[in-house]
């Protein structure tokens, strides 16, 4: 093993192979050996000279069946040069005002509870409100705080301790006249970068040491200090120089956006630049919640007077030279080192290389200046013949590992889903018609946790991130049916390459996966331009020279370089709420609200730990039996001091119905149902005619004879408790330790609003005889029988659902463009020869994945149809099953369906009882179900495949973090 480790991993101590106990588990700092992970853990947390490295979640993930996982730290990285040094909140000791908060934690405060009061203020009212509130005849009968008026209260605030300090410069522009004065308003990102390192709320969510992950035998990437380039810096393969043995690195992460301000202020455009570092767990940094971004300057954006072709050329040098202000220090530190102390009080040597920096394309062509002295005019004619921007300085030359074709990092929002909105979305459009495509998508089933674009999409011009998913994973059914099936297949690829690249961790095959589906959208995007999809003001467009498609060919390059792409955002927020509108100072105004709420959040966690005596040290705690991913912040509050946990505001923690819920018999998926039912004590026959299920009561006895026929007469007529919805949940595939959120799965009965019931679709896990395998059904009904009366036996005593079953009818292969499983309603012919909806009762713990049911629509859609209709006989459906988030961006699950049965035969046990009931005549519509991305394998049973009823069709693919369902007319 030895003689293949690269340079800088020489050490085979260093080497661990997860689940395997007869493997050593060394301690990366000191280098002592331990069998077991829960034996380093104890000896990191006890340990006061080892407890400084939380062991990072690539490194605690379990192998999965049949698979081998292993790991190694960069031996010569993360070194401690000193002990008990001060952290962020402990350097707030020393500010001017210590002495009388040793008295008075909260001075210049009265005390918590004016501290609380002016905390509410200042986060949600601004100058004039605050006023108006103090003058309130209410406030001044009653006991009045000690500031009297706002300004007296923003001086009340300016007193308490502070993050770094911010300054405003005056930019010369020598010889080039301005409409106004160009100042810089910042902060040291040096200083800034050092108040983030030692922030102790992340503590339990740093990384110090690059090191490799391997999933049989394949590189794993996923956080940037698991990628190529944190091994390159650290060992300095590509450089000439080398970093001092034990240095830490400090990734910078760099974003910025320019946005409008349309508050009345004239068309003021902001330019803030945000920073953090890439030593905070991804899962952590992204979440604005957890405030791990730091505003480092607000870049002014100078109006020349002067040609306007130059304007932009003069505004991207003043940028540059604003940047090189902000972060000259940091430059420095990358080159020579800087000491830092991490959140746990231990003296670091870091250095500080650019590592990502992520902005839309314009803003990335700035930083790269790929389109580039003072004789402008000849200059720009220059630089545009070579395709530079004519910046002759940029901020980067000097910086240290700073390299612009590997720090600009992709964008998912901007590159991927923009994209996606501005062109794909688009063209689908143009083909098959705005209200066309509005009318499908308006009348697709609401779920509840999707987006139910009741309106349509062709009127929206704005989106979030999360409603372009929310198109995305049904716009490939959406249009089947109506287009060439090359244009789908098209659409469908590019769908798949977004998905695959929100991935959180990526392998060599995970990479040339993805690749090849950019591939296969090259392939047949001619069928869009042949279509005339793509067009301009002037007519059809007859090429793809799109900057942010060829942006998307970087993708494969990027990810080894620097981890997972969806780490990257440049989705920063700014708080423009609490200003005025006046233009002179509302950058001003902005920046002094920015360092208060800094200063309020900060400020409210410190005064809560030295009010109860507690230690300003976040103490490492390495929970192998982690199972929510919670707020960095709220976690320290929890095991600290929990009872004072609804004091800060956060997300809301994921409930863990694990612990108390209904399991499944493998404890992979958990229900949910409320202790109270919807309607209580009822009977089958009432029940019957509730949901317009005639024949529940024959299938509610014939499924009770079926569990014990001896007890059959004793429970056939008792009452039953009956809900309207229930809750599953499922583990993270990729973090199988992490539970996700819950969802919902509705079984309202029919009403006015909803005709048919308003019934979400399951996958289930069948164990009953003549059921065994995986069956798509639609949820009729959530039922119990009553506690009251004799003790329910242990087979009866639990949740049983009423289903409907579908059955498959076609694999993915057979329609290579939409790539979905095929799937219809299940009837048997009644004693009439009228075909009856197969319905059965199943207990709760077989479903094992929620689906969703889309309207098939064919060639045209029924304009008599809504959402609310659902679930017609008459109509068709795709199906989304909601499988564990980027279940098939692991392992290439696109490419392996469920393994769904064919054409399965109905219990026979239920039979009789079916033939039984006379129902409202309906014609046994077709389904197809598709089921892309999940790693079952494929069904090799031919057995009952038959021809599909063209009435109905049912499809549903997967996406990243859902299955998505389609419909389409089958032909």
């Amino acid at each position: 093993m030895a003689s293949n480790v690269e340079e800088g991993f020489t050490s085979d101590e260093m080497f661990f192979r997860a689940g395997d106990g007869t493997s050593q588990y060394p301690c990366p700092t000191c280098s002592t050996p331990f069998v077991k992970v829960e034996e380093l853990c104890t000896h990191l947390t006890d340990d006061p000279q080892c407890n400084a490295v939380p062991i990072p979640h690539a490194l605690r993930q379990p192998a999965g069946p049949g698979e081998e996982r292993m790991g190694r730290y960069h031996t010569k990285s993360g070194s401690i040069y000193g002990f008990q040094r001060p952290n962020t909140f402990e350097r707030m000791k020393a500010h001017d005002y210590e002495s009388a908060r040793e008295h008075n934690v909260y001075y210049p405060f009265s005390g918590r509870e004016e501290w609380e009061l002016a905390k509410f203020l200042i986060e949600n009212l601004n100058q004039g409100q605050i006023s108006r509130f103090l003058k309130l005849l209410w406030v001044k009968t009653r006991q009045q705080p000690t500031f009297k008026t706002a300004p007296q209260l923003l001086t009340f605030m300016d007193a308490l301790p502070k993050g770094p300090q911010w300054h405003c410069t005056t930019i010369e522009t020598d010889g080039y006249v301005t409409t106004h004065p160009v100042h810089l308003i910042w902060r040291d990102a040096l200083e800034v970068t050092k108040h983030i390192f030692g922030n102790p709320i992340f503590a339990n969510d740093m990384e110090f040491d690059p090191y490799e992950i391997f999933v049989d035998g394949e590189r794993e990437y996923g956080e940037w200090m698991s990628s190529s380039r944190a091994h390159d810096i650290q060992a300095c393969i590509i450089f000439y120089d080398e970093l001092p043995r034990g240095a830490t690195i400090v990734p910078i992460v760099l974003a910025s956006d320019k946005t409008p301000v349309t508050r009345h202020t004239g068309g003021l455009e902001m330019h803030p630049t945000f920073l953090t570092i890439a030593n905070i767990r991804s899962d952590i940094r992204m979440k604005a919640t957890a405030h791990a971004w730091s505003c480092i300057a607000y870049m002014p954006i100078p109006q020349f007077i002067c040609n306007p072709e130059f304007s932009s050329l003069l505004q991207a040098r003043v940028w540059h030279r604003c940047m090189d202000i902000v972060c000259v220090n940091l430059k420095e530190a990358a080159a020579v080192g800087a000491s830092m102390v991490d959140p746990l009080g231990l003296l670091r040597y870091g250095f500080t290389p650019l590592v990502a920096y992520t902005a839309d394309l314009p803003e990335q062509q700035m930083v790269s200046c790929r389109i580039d002295p003072w004789k402008v005019q000849e200059f720009q004619e220059a630089a545009k013949a070579s395709h530079l921007s004519g910046v002759q300085l940029p901020f980067w030359r000097d910086w240290r590992f700073a390299d612009p074709a590997i720090f600009l990092a992709p964008e998912l929002l901007h590159t991927c889903h923009k994209f996606f909105f501005d062109h794909i979305l688009k063209w689908c459009k143009e083909v098959v018609g705005a209200d066309e495509l509005d009318t499908r998508f308006r009348s697709q089933h609401k779920r509840i946790g999707t987006r139910h674009f009741g309106q349509g999409v062709s009127h929206v011009s704005q989106m979030t991130g999360r409603e372009h998913r929310d198109i995305q994973r049904t716009i490939v059914p959406t249009i089947a049916g109506v287009v060439d099936p090359d244009f789908v297949r098209a659409v469908r690829a590019m769908v798949d390459f977004i998905y695959k690249a929100q991935a959180p961790t990526f392998t060599p095959t995970s990479i040339a996966d993805m690749t090849s589906s950019l591939q296969e959208f090259h392939e047949f995007k001619h069928t869009i331009l042949r279509a005339e999809a793509r067009r301009g003001t002037s007519g059809p467009i007859e090429h793809f020279e799109i900057p942010k498609l060829e942006l998307l060919a970087s993708f494969a390059r990027a990810i080894p370089q620097l981890g997972s792409i969806i780490q990257f955002t440049a989705d920063c927020k700014n708080p423009f709420e609490h200003t005025s509108h006046q233009r002179a100072t509302f950058t001003q105004q902005v920046v002094r609200l920015l360092d208060w709420e800094e200063t309020a959040r900060q400020f409210d966690l410190y005064a809560l730990l030295r009010s109860n005596d507690m230690s300003l040290n976040n103490l490492i705690v390495n929970e192998f039996d982690e199972v929510v991913d919670m707020d960095p912040m709220l976690g320290w509050i929890m095991r600290v001091a929990p009872e004072e946990l609804s004091r800060f505001q956060g997300p809301r923690p994921i409930r863990n119905h694990f612990l108390k819920g209904l399991l499944s018999e493998d404890s992979r998926v958990a229900f949910h149902i409320t202790v109270s039912s919807d309607h209580t004590n009822k009977t089958a026959p009432f029940l019957a005619r509730l949901y317009q299920l005639p024949d529940f009561p024959l299938t509610l006895r014939s499924f009770i004879e079926s569990v014990n026929p001896t007890l059959a007469t004793r429970f056939q007529n008792r009452l039953l408790n009956v809900w309207n919805k229930f809750r599953i949940q499922l583990h993270s595939t990729l973090r199988p330790r992490l539970i996700m959120p819950s969802q919902q799965v509705q079984a309202y009965p029919p009403s006015t609003n909803y005709p048919h019931g308003n019934c979400d679709a399951v996958l289930l896990q069948m164990h009953s005889e003549g059921e065994e395998g995986e069956n798509l059904a639609q949820v009729r009904m959530v039922f119990g029988l009553s506690k009251k009366g004799p003790p329910l036996p242990a087979e009866l005593d639990q949740i049983f659902l009423y289903v409907q079953l579908f059955e498959v009818v076609a694999r993915p292969q057979d329609d290579v463009g939409v790539m979905m499983f095929r799937v219809k309603r299940r009837f048997v012919t009644g004693p009439d020869g009228t075909q009856v909806r197969v319905g059965m009762i199943i207990p709760l713990l077989d479903v094992t994945h929620a689906i969703e049911l889309i309207p098939v629509y064919g060639d045209r859609a029924n304009r008599a149809v809504d959402s609310s209709t659902f679930p017609s006989s008459q109509l068709c459906y795709y199906a989304t099953v909601q499988l564990p988030t980027w279940l098939h961006m692991q392992r290439q699950v696109m490419l392996q369906p469920f393994k769904l049965p064919l054409l399965r035969k109905p219990n026979p046990k239920l039979v009789p009882a079916l033939k039984q009931v006379v129902q409202t005549p309906e014609s046994p519509p077709t389904s197809t179900l598709e089921l892309d991305n999940d790693d079952n394998g494929d069904n090799d049973d031919e057995e009952g495949k038959v021809g599909a009823d063209p009435s109905f069709d049912c499809v549903f693919n997967a996406d990243v973090d859902a299955l998505v369902a389609t419909t389409r007319q089958y032909d």
